[in-house]
């Protein structure tokens, strides 16, 4: 039977070693590499159906995943004004009085990708960005998204006038009268006012998520693992697939939030293994704090300001309950944890689940039929903490043994920390806690499986430009000195992160992650050695040919 696709005059370079493979040529058939060899040999295996692609000398790699990324509820909050670029109240301003112009009256003004660092010394809050959304309904996620800042308007058509107790780490930011500032924090808080603000139509979100996922393809991406099911995400996933229009392969974790009781946990369990061809549940995501920039972090002692001192989960005993439970029923976490104390009771609560049901896998779900969920059964259940932002060294060496994955967003550190101290985030935390920013290295160092991602739309997704900031960790302009250069990756370990690190973290390493003959056939093309290119120019990069399962899913114009 003739290959599906033929790559003929190429450089095969095997992420788990570093090295060219002496090959030249690459066939996939059924959605996998069915054989590597010479041109002549793999000419040989074309048929009339064969997509035949002569890469003349570029260079092939395993398909890059973003290890950490929210593909629809990303795509939903970045249909309003892009505020990433804003450095001051000034260009904050007028940004959202350009978008206020062009409003249709009575609409909403949605922003995102505010940087709290604009707003200088001043409050953050509807106060400090003037009349501009005097009268109007706006709502503006800060880049972190755990945060919201709603106008005025916003907050009389919600009914919030004042504070609120929740059962979860939440708050409605006020002032001394007890007036709300604008500011929310966390999911329940924002709920509260997003609940009122207008959506997109099923068919609006759905194309905007397919141009969002067309330019990850585009982008070198191969797969992604989404951390939510937020919304209608899933029903997103499944009409792009039955469309034809899914170019990432998606491994999905759906929240399991502070107020899940036993039967939403059980129902989590029930889900995995649930989905398509090219996108599946599997695995439960978790938040164990908030963010450093918004106090909401979990921190050993608080920050500056006295806040950063509570966990996510009213009481995180409960928490270690739902681990346990999951890891009994053989189904991978992945939870959010920035802060020093939220970390460690992620690995506490690991290590006792661990304890208490050793080797457990999930037994097959019965009933409708379901895919085998990765990194369920068989084989160890593998949990995973996200961001990792500040942590002493006692806790960077736990991770290895308890074979936990440190899934990290070096552009978090890139884009919005500085080497001086001087961003909010740091000064938050104090020079001591700053300075043990983002351990990539140590990490590594320490025997952990690094995962990168870019926590899309928090960062940008561009998966060169994740591991260019890994290896130089300076913003992508190059503006600013490297903050803390000493945990700057290798080329190779960067590579290793988005390809082989990955594939363990999701149970696929014996299926994905490098090139060999039986994997999967998702292979990113790449002008040149990803390796040999300088650290600054490695985001630059062209991107000539993305495939998944063997089908072409981004190809350059002159290629």
């Amino acid at each position: 039977m003739p290959a599906d696709l033929v790559l003929l005059s190429a450089r095969l370079l095997d992420p788990g070693t570093g090295r060219f493979l002496p090959h030249t040529a690459l066939a996939a058939e059924h959605g996998r590499i069915s054989f590597l060899g010479d041109d002549r040999e793999a000419r040989a295996l074309a048929g009339p159906g064969s997509t035949v692609v002569d890469l003349r000398g570029a260079v092939v790699t395993a398909g890059l995943t973003d290890g950490h990324l929210h593909p629809v509820s990303g795509a939903e909050r970045t249909m309003g004004a892009d505020l990433s670029a804003c450095r001051d109240l000034p260009a904050v301003r007028t940004a959202l009085a350009e978008a206020a112009r062009n409003l249709r009256p009575g609409t909403w003004l949605r922003g995102w990708g505010l940087d709290p660092n604009a707003f200088g010394t001043a409050p953050v809050g509807h106060a400090a960005l003037g009349p501009v959304l005097d009268g109007i309904p706006a709502l503006i996620d800060l880049f972190d998204a755990h945060s919201l800042i709603a106008s005025e308007r916003a907050l009389e058509l919600a009914g919030v006038d004042g504070p609120r107790s929740f059962d979860q780490g939440s708050e409605i930011v006020c002032d001394a009268d007890g007036r709300p500032t604008g500011l929310l924090l966390e999911d329940a808080a924002c709920a509260l006012v997003e609940a009122v603000a207008p959506r997109p139509t099923d068919a609006e979100l759905r194309a905007r998520t397919a141009r969002v996922l067309g330019a990850m393809a585009a982008s070198g991406l191969t797969g992604g693992h989404a951390m939510d099911a937020n919304g209608d995400s899933l029903a997103v996933y499944a009409a792009l697939e039955a469309e034809g229009a899914l170019p990432l392969r998606l491994r999905v974790a759906p929240w399991c939030r502070p107020d899940a009781d036993d039967a939403t946990v059980d129902g989590l369990v029930r889900a995995q293994g649930t989905g398509g061809r090219l996108w599946q549940v599997a695995g439960v995501k978790l938040f164990m704090d908030g963010t450093i920039d918004n106090g909401t972090a979990w921190l050993e002692s608080p920050d500056c300001h006295g806040e950063s001192a509570a966990a996510h989960w009213p009481d995180p005993r409960r928490y270690t309950d739902v681990i346990t439970a999951l890891h009994r029923a053989g189904v991978p976490t992945a939870t959010h944890a920035i802060g020093d104390a939220a970390v460690r009771h992620v690995l506490d609560s690991v290590e006792k689940a661990q304890a208490q049901a050793p080797g457990s896998v999930r037994e097959p779900a019965k009933g409708s039929v379901r895919h085998p969920a990765p990194g369920s059964a068989p084989g160890p259940v593998r949990h995973r903490v996200e961001h990792i932002e500040t942590v002493p060294d006692d806790t960077v060496r736990r991770f290895a043994p308890l074979g936990v994955a440190a899934s990290m967003q070096p552009t978090h550190c890139c884009e919005f920390t500085r080497a001086d101290h001087t961003d909010n985030w740091s000064r938050r935390l104090g020079d001591e806690r700053a300075a043990r920013a983002f351990r990539c290295r140590d990490l590594w160092e320490a025997g952990a499986r690094v995962v990168l991602g870019s926590d899309w739309p928090i960062a940008p997704y561009p998966p060169l430009q994740v591991m260019a900031g890994a290896r130089h960790r300076r913003p992508a302009d190059l503006s600013l000195p490297p903050h803390g250069p000493g945990q700057a990756l290798t080329p190779l370990q960067a590579l290793q992160g988005m390809t082989v690190n990955a594939a363990w973290a999701a149970g696929e390493e014996d299926d994905a992650g490098r090139l060999s003959v039986g994997r999967r056939a998702d292979l990113t093309v790449l002008a040149e050695d990803p390796l040999a290119v300088p650290d600054t120019d490695l985001a630059a990069l062209p991107v000539l040919l993305t495939v998944v399962g063997g089908r072409t899913t981004h190809r350059a114009a002159d290629l």
